[in-house]
């Protein structure tokens, strides 16, 4: 993913914010700042190397203070959006760790058209009390983008970004956090926060299923956060979850007439099919599938899917569902033994196994 995200930095792309900066710093060597852009280490970084590298060769010809800096790049920034302009964050995340105030201004701008929950990591790492302050602030603001910074950037498991121990031991500061955003007129807070109680179950489980236990039924808007938030709880088959939200019932269901492919090649498609029916209307259920992929070492690990996960009213549904092998730079197949499972309200009711091989020619 990263190696096609990082040809955001096109040669019309730097050019531009060069001649951006120069209108607001006319003393700016575009040419030069251009050159050591794409110098000789350009085509070996990476995406967060590359925006790294783009903060420090800013910093580089911008040779003034650090408030003064940040009063060139704040009206330079609103000309750039999406995540390729979070350079402007690692900025501040390189060069204003000593200079709190003005840094925090200045994530507020840089936020708006892009996101710094990547930089404000550093500050709570930093200045604990002070940043998780700064963030009750912007849980409070009118504006979503730093209402959402607020949950976002506090998150203990935020993906590509370093972790917070301390809040995978003790999460409280980040709940302050999320009580006062839980009930946020916007999705893309609520999204956030969901995000931010799932990242908390992996380490708190407890938290999340009493959070769900108080706030579950409040609200559409909140049941949804519950839910979402409880996402792999539900995968994992916690039963105290699975019972919050009725999906504990399941022995009056019958799986019937499942077919699947005995064999599967390499970059092909595993399909697999059954039904499940009852003496009665089948009611609340969660329908997951369960590879377990062979491994290097020869053991397995394994992966579950969603099929359904909602009321269904009859006695009887049939599913059809398929299932990729292409090797793909993320996850390599091996050959050999693999099996497949289907879980109905987290218990799995079959397991099959079945074989890889090699593509045919």
């Amino acid at each position: 993913m990263a190696e096609e995200l990082k040809n955001v930095y096109t040669e019309d792309y730097i050019k531009n914010l060069a001649f951006k900066i120069k209108e607001n710093y006319k003393e700016f060597d575009t040419n030069s700042f251009i050159n050591s852009i794409f110098d000789k280490s350009w085509e070996n970084l990476e995406l967060k190397a590359r925006m790294r590298h783009i903060a420090i060769t800013i910093h580089k010809y911008l040779p003034l203070s650090y408030e003064k800096q940040l009063e060139v790049l704040k009206p330079v920034s609103k000309d750039f959006t999406s995540f390729e302009a979070m350079f402007f964050q690692d900025f501040v995340e390189v060069y204003g760790l000593d200079d709190f105030e003005s840094s925090m201004k200045a994530l507020e701008v840089f936020t708006q058209d892009s996101s710094s929950e990547f930089a404000i990591r550093q500050f709570i790492l930093k200045y604990e009390d002070k940043t998780m302050n700064q963030m009750k602030l912007w849980s409070q603001s009118s504006n979503e983008h730093l209402r959402r910074l607020s949950s976002e950037g506090c998150r203990p498991r935020l993906p590509w970004a370093i972790a917070l121990p301390l809040f995978k031991k003790d999460p409280t500061k980040v709940l302050e956090i999320i009580e006062l955003l839980k009930n946020d007129k916007s999705l893309y807070v609520r999204k956030s926060v969901a995000n931010n109680l799932n990242d908390i179950s992996k380490d708190n489980p407890e938290l999340v299923i009493e959070f769900v236990k108080v706030n579950l039924g409040s609200s559409k808007e909140l049941d949804w956060i519950c839910k979402h938030a409880s996402r792999t709880l539900l995968k994992k088959g916690n039963k105290q979850i699975l019972d919050l939200f009725d999906f504990s019932k399941s022995n009056h269901i019958n799986l019937i007439d499942f077919c699947y492919d005995k064999s599967v090649n390499v970059d092909e498609n595993l399909t697999f099919s059954f039904e499940i029916n009852s003496s009665e209307s089948i009611g609340n259920i969660r329908v997951e599938y369960a590879i377990d992929y062979l491994k290097s070492n020869k053991t397995h690990n394994r992966k579950i899917f969603m099929i359904s996960q909602n009321e269904i009213k009859s006695s009887s549904k049939k599913f059809t569902k398929k299932q990729s092998f292409k090797n793909m730079t993320t996850r390599k197949h091996y050959l050999g033994k693999h099996f497949i499972a289907i879980l109905i309200n987290g218990e799995e009711i079959l397991k099959e196994e079945f074989y890889l091989n090699d593509t045919c020619n």
